[in-house]
């Protein structure tokens, strides 16, 4: 009861101060009238991927240059070869350091391209695996699977934008790979928010820079989660949202605006490229860490 007064007495408050300040029913930044327990992703000391990684890429469907060469260039943005304006992409992933994997350096392998759609352009989880497996399995190896925007893939939409888990093949050791979809035409209001209209691949880079983060720092299920391990909040899917300081559900926060073109960003990238990248729980100091 006395929770439920102090609830209803601040609600009160608010309704006051709005009505002495009509100001404030449009300028104040929602926040949490309740302070919210820290969040919390447990190790379940399992193995953590760690070291150089080698990323080899499918791209399964037809991807124009341009899509292909943002999504690279994120992925080559992750280790650069040079030192990176701040904010970047580099320090963005730094935070995956702090979880006891140690420095974990990313490096583009191998590509196939594979624009004839093998398996049709309606996908099972196990497409997705063996598309994954023709690439090289080796330790410190992620397969990356990449659907073009006509391909559906079970699950997609609905209930995952992309995600990631392990394999085994043969006799060889379990080797971690990733699927993400694009999900430009089919879904762009769910898995490519705040672009609810993107021009090329932004959903994408948002859901890869998820499981690809998820993939490092809980990649058999027995790594960093919260909850259980079906359905585990990682790294930066516990941060769902959440792309500047002051976010709230529906809000993505304070972000950086690029000068000529009026586009939202957070990171900067190689080759000029800027991208729009979402939190990541730091470990340190259990907080969705943002880098502007």
């Amino acid at each position: 009861m006395a929770s439920s007064s102090i609830y209803c007495f601040a609600l009160l408050l608010s309704f006051v101060l709005v009505l002495i300040n009509p100001s404030m029913a449009t300028t104040r930044k929602l926040s949490a009238l309740v302070e919210q327990d820290p969040l919390v992703l447990k190790y379940h000391k399992g193995e953590l991927l760690k070291g150089n990684l080698t990323v080899n890429l499918v791209w399964y469907g037809k991807f124009s240059p341009i899509q292909r060469s943002i999504l690279i260039d994120f992925i080559q943005s992750l280790s650069p070869s040079r030192t990176l304006i701040s904010p970047s992409v580099s320090s963005w992933w730094k935070t995956t350091e702090k979880y006891k994997t140690g420095s974990s350096k990313i490096v583009l392998g191998k590509q196939i391209i594979d624009e004839k759609y093998q398996f049709g352009k309606s996908l099972k989880n196990v497409h997705i695996i063996y598309l994954a497996s023709r690439l090289n399995h080796v330790q410190n190896s992620i397969n990356v699977v990449f659907t073009a925007k006509d391909v559906a893939v079970e699950g997609f939409c609905m209930s995952k934008c992309g995600s990631h888990g392990s394999a085994t093949v043969k006799d060889s050791k379990k080797f971690p790979y990733i699927w993400v979809g694009n999900p430009e035409t089919q879904c762009a209001g769910q898995c490519a928010w705040p672009f609810h209209q993107p021009i090329y691949v932004d959903g994408m880079v948002i859901n890869l820079a998820t499981v690809l983060a998820g993939t490092v720092t809980n990649p058999f299920k027995n790594g960093f989660f919260q909850g259980p391990a079906t359905a585990p909040l990682e790294a930066v899917s516990a941060c769902t949202g959440i792309f500047g300081k002051g976010a709230y559900p529906g809000y993505a926060g304070d972000v950086l605006t690029d000068k000529t073109t009026g586009a939202s960003f957070n990171a900067r990238g190689i080759n000029g490229r800027k991208y729009l990248l979402p939190a990541m729980w730091d470990p340190k100091t259990s907080t969705c860490s943002t880098l502007v």
